[in-house]
């Protein structure tokens, strides 16, 4: 009987387990974190009284945005001694279940950078309701707080990002400067380079203390130029590129002899690439698979 009720609380946390991963992933911004809450939110399950619990994807929900929480403020004080920038990890959502099911502005690379500049319970309540559409009576529930109070979290949020943040441009637009972007600086041709960035770019770079790369962010539209120009010099002719999909959209998959060595994620608006994201750091490359 033991081992049935098992099977059957593993069932059911199977087919919410990828939305769990989602809404983790969507706080932390690490694939290994939002497993590591998931797994913590599997084991609770494991030893509730299930029988007594009315709505179980309510219950793995709430517990895995909780946790997420918590999590999100140890992380904060991770990142505070972090080798250079600090960068959300890439994920492959052509097939991985972070993001299948969901695809919105909260899974791309530049809004997760942004959502970490806002505190756990603003994140909770913009990721719950811009990524999954709950109702704020819900989220007041998730979070232990009332309703009126989730709708002023969420105002924050959303006002906050709303002021960082251009309006992004369309997706066709997005790929014409992504392919640009790459030829030239697969060309190293530093005019055409320049006239795709806006004149406030900036360019992190993640190596994550194990690869060398910049240890703050560069700025400006020719020092920008300057900095791929020269990286891509650094890299060497032999470096294969590549289109591929990173968080709902187009990316850059750098790689040699097979392995991947960096990925490179644009954001644009009208006036042209106002970031770009390097991840180098080779923990955060794991998903993607060159020539795949």
């Amino acid at each position: 009987m033991r081992e049935s009720g098992l099977g059957d609380a593993l069932a059911v946390f199977d087919a919410v387990r990828p939305r769990l991963l989602g809404i983790a992933y969507r706080m932390l911004g690490t694939v290994a974190d939002a497993e590591d809450v998931v797994h913590d939110a599997w084991l609770r399950w494991q030893l509730t009284d299930r029988a007594a619990v009315r709505d179980p994807d309510g219950f793995l929900i709430t517990t895995t945005a909780r946790l997420a929480v918590n999590a999100a403020t140890s992380a904060r004080a991770r990142r505070e001694v972090y080798s250079g920038p600090w960068l959300p990890e890439p994920v492959d959502t052509a097939t991985d279940p972070v993001a299948r099911a969901e695809r919105d502005e909260s899974v791309e690379l530049a809004v997760l950078l942004l959502l970490e500049r806002l505190n756990p319970a603003e994140r909770a309540v913009y990721v719950l309701r811009e990524a999954f559409d709950y109702p704020f009576r819900r989220i007041g529930e998730v979070l232990d707080t009332s309703e009126a109070n989730a709708r002023q979290l969420a105002r924050r949020a959303r006002t906050h990002l709303d002021q960082e943040r251009h309006d992004p441009v369309p997706r066709a637009e997005h790929v014409r400067l992504l392919r640009s972007f790459l030829a030239a600086a697969r060309a190293g041709d530093l005019p055409q380079l320049e006239s795709l960035l806006a004149d406030t770019a900036v360019s992190y770079a993640d190596g994550g203390g194990t690869v060398r790369a910049a240890l703050q962010p560069i700025v400006g539209r020719e020092n920008v130029t300057r900095y791929i120009v020269g990286l891509m010099a650094k890299f060497g002719r032999d470096l294969e590129l590549e289109i591929v999909e990173a968080n709902g959209g187009p990316a850059i998959l750098a790689s040699r002899d097979g392995a991947a060595v960096a990925l490179f994620t644009l954001d644009a608006s009208a006036a042209g690439i106002e970031q770009i994201q390097i991840v180098l750091n080779p923990d955060k490359l794991g998903q993607f698979t060159p020539g795949a």
